[in-house]
C-alpha cells in the first residue's frame, strides 16, 4: 500500500493559506477528497493509505480553520459561499486537476455544493458524498444523537468543549472506535478554534437550488446508522438532484469511508473508473 505523500500549499484568493497533500499513482485518474466540520484531511487515511492510491491519483486538503491550514478570525470567511467555494477551486488550479471526483465527507459536502453555486461543474467529473450535509435542513438533517454535541463545541471555555467534541466523535461511529483511534480522532478536532466551527455552522445559504442544477454523475454513500447527518437527509439529497444514485452502509454511521474502508474505496473505485472513461 503506498503510504509517500507530496505536501504542498495553496493560497486561497483571500490569501488564507491551505495545508494539501498528493498521494499515489501521478497518471490515474483524480479524486479530491474534502473532509467534514471540525475534522482533517487525515480524517481519509484510510483511502490515501490504500489501494486507491495504486490505480488513482489522491488529493486532499485541511479546509480554512482546519488542521495544519490557516485559521483567519473574522465570521465573514466561513459563513458565506465563496470562501469555502474558492479554496476548492485554488486547490484544483494548484494541483492542476482535470476532471477530478469530488468526495465530500459530512460538511464537505457543502463545501462542494459552496463550490459548484459559484464555479459551476464544468471542471469536475463526478461527486460523492459520505455522510454529506449539502443541505441544511433543520426539520431532518441534524436532529441526530451528534447534533445536540455541536453547540457546546462551539464554546471558548474548554471545560465545555472538550467533553462535547469527545462526545460528538463518538457519535460518529457506529461501533466505538479503539483508544488509539479515538486520541487520535479527537485531537483532529479540538485543532479547529470554536469560533470556526461557529461561523461555518452559520451560514444560511440554501443549496437546495444549486443542487438540483448537478448533472454530473453522483454517488451519495450514507451509512443507516447515522446520528449526525441523519438518512433521511440522503434520500432528500438523492431526490434533489438529476444524476444521483444511493449506496446504503447498514451497519456504518457517519463515517462510512472509515467504518467500512474497504467497500467503500471499492465503490468508490468503480465509480471514478464509470465516470472517467473515454466517451464511446
Amino acid at each position: 500500500m503506498a503510504t509517500d505523500y507530496r505536501s504542498f500549499s495553496v493560497t486561497a484568493p483571500d490569501g488564507a493559506r491551505l495545508a494539501a497533500r498528493e498521494w499515489g499513482n501521478p497518471e490515474g485518474a483524480e479524486i479530491l477528497l474534502i473532509h467534514g466540520i471540525s475534522q482533517s484531511q487525515l480524517s481519509f487515511l484510510r483511502q490515501t493509505r490504500s489501494a486507491l492510491a495504486e490505480e488513482f491519483r489522491l488529493v486532499s486538503f485541511d479546509l480554512r480553520g482546519h488542521g495544519e491550514s490557516a485559521k483567519p478570525e473574522g465570521r465573514e470567511r466561513y459563513c458565506e459561499m465563496r470562501p469555502w467555494a474558492d479554496d476548492v477551486q485554488a486547490v484544483i488550479a494548484a494541483a492542476r486537476l482535470k476532471k477530478p471526483v469530488l468526495v465530500g465527507w459530512s460538511f464537505g459536502a457543502r463545501v462542494i455544493a459552496h463550490y459548484l453555486g459559484v464555479h459551476g461543474e464544468i471542471a469536475i467529473g463526478g461527486i460523492n458524498f459520505a455522510g454529506g450535509r449539502a443541505v441544511f435542513d433543520a426539520a431532518i438533517a441534524m436532529r441526530g444523537a451528534g447534533a445536540a454535541f455541536l453547540a457546546p463545541m462551539q464554546s471558548p471555555d474548554l471545560e465545555v468543549n472538550i467533553p462535547a467534541t469527545a462526545d460528538f466523535v463518538r457519535a460518529c461511529f457506529a461501533r466505538p472506535l479503539d483508544e488509539a483511534e479515538f486520541r487520535f480522532m479527537l485531537a483532529l478536532n479540538m485543532v479547529v478554534p470554536p469560533y470556526v466551527r461557529e461561523a461555518a455552522l452559520a451560514s444560511p445559504v440554501d443549496l437546495g437550488v444549486v443542487l438540483s442544477g448537478v448533472s454530473v454523475p453522483t454517488l451519495i454513500s450514507h451509512g443507516r446508522l447515522d446520528q449526525v447527518v441523519l438518512p433521511a437527509t440522503a434520500d432528500y439529497t438523492a431526490g434533489l438532484m438529476q444524476n444521483a444514485r444511493l449506496s446504503w452502509y447498514d451497519s456504518a454511521g457517519h463515517a462510512p469511508f472509515y467504518e467500512d474502508a474497504a467497500r467503500f474505496n471499492a465503490e468508490l473505485a468503480a465509480f471514478v473508473r464509470e465516470v472517467s472513461a473515454p466517451a464511446r
